[in-house]
């Protein structure tokens, strides 16, 4: 449980970071997610595999949504 509730709170602030739009490149953002590079990749992966349209902007040096979109995760009280 506390490793699906890791991996939530990655996508989060990679969410975050990708809607600033300052992720810097690959090694940079695996970095400020205190992730390996190639967990960084498998995390994009499995967000784009949950429909999320992330491409990489090598002018900004950022990844970025294509798309608008929204993330949440979590349950609340129904009123």
């Amino acid at each position: 449980m506390d490793c699906m509730i890791k991996h939530i709170k990655i996508i989060e602030r990679m969410d975050q970071l990708i809607r600033l739009q300052a992720t810097g490149a690959p090694e940079k953002f695996a970095k400020r997610l205190e992730i390996s590079r190639t967990k960084l990749y498998r995390m994009i992966k499995l967000m784009r595999a949950f429909n999320a349209p992330i491409e990489y902007d090598i002018a900004i040096q950022s990844y970025v949504y294509t798309e608008a979109v929204g993330f949440s995760f979590g349950f609340y009280i129904r009123r």
